[in-house]
């Protein structure tokens, strides 16, 4: 619950600070903290603490004569932190000429004669104008995680995506245009050579954080808590919540890790439109959050962001190394490792990627592309729902594919909606050769595949969607994949030349069993997998049905 707005009186007198304390607790403490200070500087770190726990602070009423420094001084290093705070000088007759001067010099809101007796008349009336003024224009500061960097920082970009994926609340503080950013910097003792830095509720802040940890003080979980799992689940895209969904469900007990966030690439769709029950759509991330908690809910574990490096069999048992060292047991396994976006090998994408230059991550940065013209590389299902997202932001989003439309690539109803959308326009025959910037993305150079023009256009952002590669490449060695690294299971497995010297069972592999017995692979790395959200959701499902199966061997 957020904290009231303080009210700080500062006087080095310690009767006079007892009494006007006394005065504005009876008239204020309704809707204000008051607090004392004893000294200018015990005053002026008490508005820093304030400002470092973002805190709100509606007034200041210091005294002007105090020996290690005059309230006027006071005020003046109280208005760079506080712009919006009220300052009120309270003076002796001797000082009223002071008092003044500061009013025109120090932009002073109003002055105080001591004795203020009777409060009721000589107080109260000036004390409540002023706090009604401040009132009328303060925005209560948010309530959640503030996230202070650089626009173009990969780094910076990179935890906008990992906050946004798991849907925390947070507010983006750019240094270069917002300037609470510069203050708040100032007020935690940093410079901008910590950015990206991370502050939290409770007023801590971590410079240059990674995500493991962020992830640590946002409470996930990093280790495992039991010592053999009956199955266990690499990924948390679709395919891997659906698993542990059904997995939880029936009893087994279930450990689900997940490398970046969850949703896998499902996770970063601004709408998926055609998913069973959704009527109206549903993001990505928010049908990952949803699908996350409930396998929470029913009992399953949960480690993110974490690793798995290595995998093997001991005693019928999986061993599974993570990135840091540690080892989980298990007596199943489900692959649902997902993949990642192909990258667009032209000039300058590998510099500017995280600087203009997204792989799905249009959620994260459409705000700051408001009223410029964007590019959307990629004729599938994200890169429609991304356009769509984008063109409410937008001044132009243009829409690059090689081909000659989006039929071939995109639902219909995709198709559909763009055709409506005034500000989305296709360029077909289209190629991006090249981006260009020195810091960020600036142009991009557009190729036309049938008459070979070349034009270099003024370009906010780009946003790849080319298709995917498996995530697979630590498995390949433990697994049978094919040509293009995708896991195969199941009777395909019989095809396959390899397959048989190294499997021992009576038995035919379960469907999606691979060619390891007890370890089973589920959504898009697997071999003659469908790429769609309910197909993913609808195999991890069933990979736990092949689960019971071979336990109950």
């Amino acid at each position: 619950m957020p904290k009231k707005p303080a009210l700080l009186v500062v006087d080095d007198d310690p009767q006079v600070l007892a009494a006007i304390d006394r005065d504005l607790r009876q008239e204020f403490r309704q809707d204000y903290r008051i607090l004392r200070a004893g000294s200018g500087a015990e005053g002026l770190e008490a508005i820093r603490q304030l400002k470092a726990r973002a805190e709100p602070l509606a007034l200041v009423l210091s005294d002007q004569r105090m020996p290690d420094m005059e309230g006027v001084q006071l005020l003046e290093q109280a208005r760079t932190l506080f712009p919006e705070a009220k300052r009120v000088l309270l003076t002796a007759y001797a000082d009223t000429e002071a008092a003044i001067r500061a009013i025109n010099e120090a932009h002073l809101d109003y002055y105080l004669m001591k004795p203020w007796d009777p409060p009721q008349h000589l107080l109260y009336p000036t004390l409540h104008d002023l706090l009604a003024t401040w009132q009328a224009q303060y925005q209560p500061r948010f309530q959640g995680v503030r996230l202070l960097g650089f626009q173009w920082s990969p780094q910076s970009h990179e935890l906008k995506d990992f906050l946004a994926a798991y849907m925390v609340a947070f507010q983006w503080l750019d240094f270069e245009t917002n300037p609470e950013a510069a203050v708040l910097l100032s007020s935690l003792g940093l410079t901008p050579s910590d950015l990206p830095v991370t502050v939290f509720e409770d007023g801590t802040a971590l410079a240059q954080p990674t995500r493991t940890t962020i992830a640590e003080k946002l409470g996930l979980a990093l280790k495992a808590s039991q010592p053999l799992y009956d199955v266990v689940v690499v990924g948390a895209g679709p395919s891997g919540l659906g698993a542990a969904v059904y997995g939880a469900s029936e009893g087994l007990k279930t450990l689900l890790i997940e490398r970046q966030t969850p949703g896998g690439q499902a996770g970063t769709s601004s709408r998926i439109e055609n998913y069973l029950g959704f009527p109206t759509g549903l993001s990505g991330a928010e049908l990952a959050h949803r699908a996350w908690a409930q396998a929470v809910r029913l009992g399953a574990e949960f480690l993110s962001p974490q690793e798995v490096t290595q995998l093997c069999v001991q005693d019928e048992y999986k061993v599974l190394t993570l990135a840091d060292g540690s080892e989980v047991r298990t007596r199943a396994v489900v692959l649902t490792t997902g993949v990642s976006y192909r990258q667009l090998a032209v000039p300058g994408m590998e510099r500017l990627t995280g600087a203009g230059v997204y792989y799905g991550a249009a959620r994260t940065e459409a705000r700051s592309c408001s009223q410029q013209d964007v590019y959307v590389v990629g004729g599938g299902n994200s890169a429609g729902q991304a356009a769509m997202y984008l063109a409410a932001f937008a001044r132009k989003v243009y829409i690059v594919i090689r081909g000659a439309s989006l039929a071939a690539s995109m639902s219909a109803y995709l198709i559909e909606q763009i055709g409506r959308t005034p500000n989305i326009e296709l360029l077909p025959y289209t190629e991006i050769k090249e981006v260009r910037g020195q810091d960020s993305l600036e142009t991009v150079v557009l190729h036309h595949n049938q008459t070979g023009a070349e034009q270099e256009c003024p370009a906010r952002a780009v946003f790849v969607f080319i298709g995917a590669k498996p995530s697979t490449e630590w498995l390949c060695n433990a697994l049978l994949c094919d040509g293009k690294g995708f896991v195969i299971t199941g009777r395909d497995l019989l095809a396959d030349a390899r397959f048989a010297p190294i499997w021992k069972k009576r038995r035919e592999p379960y469907a999606l069993e691979t060619s390891v017995p007890g370890i089973f692979a589920a959504g898009d790395s697997r071999a003659g997998a469908m790429a769609r959200v309910a197909s993913a959701v609808g195999e991890g499902a069933m990979a736990i049905k092949f689960v019971h199966q071979y336990l109950d061997e």
